[in-house]
């Protein structure tokens, strides 16, 4: 029983890295997909929302879907979608080709990221403990490792279908064959369901809701002006801006590495609340910054904070709502694709209207209205680790291999 925990873990963990992978290759690269295809910088937005808001849709129907079909055999076959996806906005010639291949990339993504996250909290309800941050921890590593790839196709010039191609032939036959051990978990005892019954009550999710909202609008923030305000407001050099983001990723990464280890001893409150301080500090030293170095601190303390939100933000969904977990974990993800709408276009008139140093301030407050939600991440009735660990069962979910 434990191994058959043990590689669902890790084949889960493998396909969050390999998403990880393929978003980067993918936002990474739009200036080149814009000269590839001819997208003029008027029509580029539509493009760019049209993802999110597919990725939306997705999202929507893997709520129903998920009824009729396990969650893993909609994520085995949503991610060869996502890859084969990347791999045609790269290897088209044709505006149209481009349209249909980012199409199929947003809806594919929102089932792939909310079958992800299902598996992922019936994982962690098997183990008894957390472990949520950990499958996010190897998101943040596919993400720096696709980064780092799209950077070596820019620097060689390299068509892009050239640069996709070796990734999603390694990828693709890789998540192929480890899907063969992702773990779904066994609907929970009518007696464990709660007060709800199974079903959601949206009120209750609202919090988490808005949590996800506002993290993701950090998160994009960061990710889509990061390198402008450091160059404009700052002044630094044009290799230098480039950094922000890597360190953004690279803390990301450690602070989810180490994070579960967080939560088991001090409970996800306490370490919500933890990372959503840290965030805010970061934008307050990003917003009042000097120069660009002092920027830069501003930005690791971002991705050490922010880090921890989303991955518990899913969690709590679950625990709210062990019986309809899976609906409450799609219905919380559409809410990823809102917060990336809404982040980088407010920044953005804010910063032209106003100034980019108080653009800062916006993410900033909206982060820490987190400490507000916080109570609704603590684990009821459970409480993983630091001597409150529920003891783990022997049912560890099944398979998904006779699906």
């Amino acid at each position: 029983m434990t191994d058959v925990l043990r590689r669902g873990r890790a084949s889960l963990a493998f396909s969050f890295f390999a998403q990880g992978a393929t978003f980067a290759l993918l936002v990474t690269r739009i200036p080149a997909i814009q000269d590839r295809y001819g997208v003029s910088d008027a029509l580029l937005p539509a493009f760019l929302a049209a993802v999110p808001i597919l990725a939306g849709v997705g999202s929507v129907t893997t709520e129903q879907l998920v009824k009729r079909i396990r969650p893993s055999r909609l994520l085995r076959w949503s991610q060869p979608v996502v890859l084969l996806a990347l791999l045609g906005a790269g290897a088209g010639g044709h505006i149209a080709e481009l349209a249909v291949a980012l199409g199929a990339f947003g809806l594919a993504v929102g089932a792939l990221d909310a079958s992800m996250n299902m598996l992922g909290v019936s994982l962690q309800r098997s183990y008894g403990r957390s472990i949520m941050l950990s499958f996010h921890a190897a998101y943040s590593l596919g993400g720096i490792l696709g980064a780092s790839l799209a950077w070596v196709g820019a620097h060689w010039h390299l068509a892009l279908w050239v640069s996709y191609l070796p990734v999603v032939a390694v990828l693709l036959p890789a998540a192929l064959v480890g899907s063969r051990w992702y773990v779904d978990g066994d609907p929970v005892p009518l007696e464990e369901r709660g007060a709800e019954g199974g079903g959601i009550v949206f009120k209750l999710l609202l919090p988490l809701c808005l949590v996800m909202t506002f993290a993701y609008i950090g998160d994009s923030t960061v990710s889509n002006w990061s390198a402008k305000y450091l160059k404009d407001v700052l002044g630094s050099s044009e290799q230098l801006a480039t950094v922000p983001y890597n360190v953004y990723m690279v803390t990301t990464l450690l602070g989810r590495a180490i994070g579960d280890f967080g939560v088991r001893r001090f409970g996800a409150a306490a370490v919500v609340r933890l990372g959503t301080l840290v965030a805010a500090g970061g934008f307050a030293v990003v917003a009042s910054a000097p120069g660009a170095w002092v920027g830069m601190l501003g930005f690791t303390l971002l991705g050490l904070g922010l880090c921890v939100l989303v991955p518990q933000t899913f969690a709590a969904a679950g625990r709210l709502f062990p019986g309809a977990s899976d609906a409450a974990i799609a219905r919380l993800n559409i809410f990823n694709y809102v917060g990336f709408l809404v982040g980088s276009p407010l920044v953005g008139a804010l910063g032209e209207a106003w100034s980019y140093r108080g653009a800062m301030l916006v993410p900033m407050v909206l982060v820490l209205v987190t400490l507000v939600y916080a109570r609704s991440f603590a684990p009821q009735p459970d409480r993983y680790g630091g001597g409150h660990e529920r003891p783990r069962t022997a049912d560890v979910g099944r398979g998904s291999n006779g699906l």
